[in-house]
């Protein structure tokens, strides 16, 4: 995948990532081999890491703010206290299927869509859907990210989209959404693995996904495209998040697998993360 985003090495627990021009070290459990390339690990120009707490090393070499086209869509970007920067690059195969998964079912169906992002962060999936023609509500519990989101639309030159921007917990939203009537053709949902809704609602993962997996079929059109469930949570397997998606539909396709860093040809492969997907065909 030829675009802003390059995963140069990984070992030793880290990961060596390269951003447009900014190149980074983070932490990374699962990288438990030894780096490929030793020698590039001083290409870095910032490194954060979490012993004794959260801690940027050369976070002053850093731009406060940059931007970087992945998959497609133009991403600002800014190191946060968490280590975080604004997107998580594992997620943009995925933007790339909705974006020509919503654009082949709007040819086909001669209709708009209506694509609903949950948990949607700085929203490069919304973008790429709204790329695609689809009419879009991007739902996070972080007002903050919502404007961070909203900056990316206008980088896209999509600030004027038919895009919803929703500051909500995910729950109460949806079982508003279903006594509305409003109903979507694609939904993509991350749930975190612990959280905290607007006003403070606690959501972990094991008690509450299925509540939100039973309000999403709820919102969901009489022929819709797809739903799309993608975890970061340890022991949420592609197989687990495939007999969750498996409870729902009798009907269509399944598939399911590892959300990846990629870099150039003989570079590790990072999993970072799994998906699953039911398809209506």
């Amino acid at each position: 995948m030829n675009d802003g985003y390059e995963l140069l090495d990984s070992g030793n627990g880290r990961k060596l990532e390269r951003f447009g021009e900014v190149v980074l070290e983070r932490p990374c459990a699962q990288a438990v081999w030894q780096p490929l390339q030793p020698d590039i690990w001083d290409r870095a120009m910032a490194r954060f890491d979490r012993v004794g707490g959260l801690n940027w090393e050369g976070r002053g070499r850093m731009p406060d703010r940059w931007n970087v086209e992945i998959a497609g869509v133009v991403m600002k970007l800014s190191a946060t206290d968490f280590g975080h920067i604004g997107v998580f690059p594992e997620t943009r195969a995925l933007w790339e299927w909705i974006r020509s998964t919503l654009a082949a079912e709007k040819e086909k169906k001669g209709r708009e869509l209506k694509f609903l992002n949950l948990f949607a962060y700085s929203g490069g999936a919304t973008l790429a859907a709204a790329q695609a023609g689809a009419q879009c509500c991007h739902l996070d519990a972080s007002k903050g990210m919502v404007e961070w989101a909203r900056e990316n639309a206008a980088l896209n030159k999509l600030q004027d989209a038919p895009i919803r921007w929703i500051v909500d917990d995910v729950i109460k939203f949806l079982r508003r959404e279903v006594k509305r009537g409003n109903r979507y053709d694609g939904i993509l949902l991350d749930p975190p693995s612990f959280g905290r809704g607007k006003k403070g609602e606690l959501y972990k993962i094991e008690e509450s996904l299925m509540t939100t997996l039973d309000l999403v079929h709820g919102v969901l059109t009489d022929d819709p495209a797809f739903v799309l469930l993608t975890s970061h949570t340890p022991g949420f397997s592609p197989i687990v998040l495939g007999n969750l998606l498996r409870q729902y539909h009798n009907s269509g396709s399944f598939e399911c697998g590892e959300m990846l860093l990629t870099g150039k040809p003989g570079v590790n492969d990072l999993p970072n993360g799994n998906w699953a997907r039911w398809i209506n065909e």
